[in-house]
């Protein structure tokens, strides 16, 4: 995979997130897929992936903006920063209760590609500040 390439990928994952296309982002994933969550345990596979998204559908409503992806000249890594702009729908465990609170978050992804998938998703963002903006 190209610079390029990987960098198309992210677009079109990024795209089908902002569009509340989870099935769409599945696809992009490798089957060794791993999923690196900011203060919590690493899921692997498409079906942990697809448990999470469902429960993210349910408790948040999220768009990402101000959107910047960058990738090696090998298309093998990449990340991108974003803000996250959402709504907390449903109370998650051991969060806040939910009350239809808006919130603006920024954050960052880093990525693993490999044979023109998704091989990992690492995400990272401040929890103590979006715990702030819905309390």
């Amino acid at each position: 995979m190209s610079r390029l390439e990987a960098l198309e990928t992210l677009k079109t994952y990024y795209d089908a997130f902002n569009a509340g296309d989870t099935a769409a982002m599945e696809a992009l994933l490798a089957d060794d897929f791993e999923h690196h969550v900011n203060e919590g345990n690493i899921r692997r596979g498409a079906e942990a992936f697809r448990e999470f998204n469902a429960h993210m559908t349910q408790c948040y409503r999220e768009t990402l903006t101000d959107l910047c992806v960058m990738a090696n000249e090998a298309g093998t890594r990449a990340a991108a920063e974003f803000i996250v702009n959402g709504t907390y729908l449903k109370t998650d465990e051991g969060l806040p209760d939910a009350k239809g609170q808006n919130y603006r978050l920024p954050a960052g992804t880093f990525f693993d590609l490999k044979g023109g998938k998704i091989a990992r998703v690492t995400t990272y963002y401040n929890l103590s500040d979006w715990i702030k903006q819905v309390s």
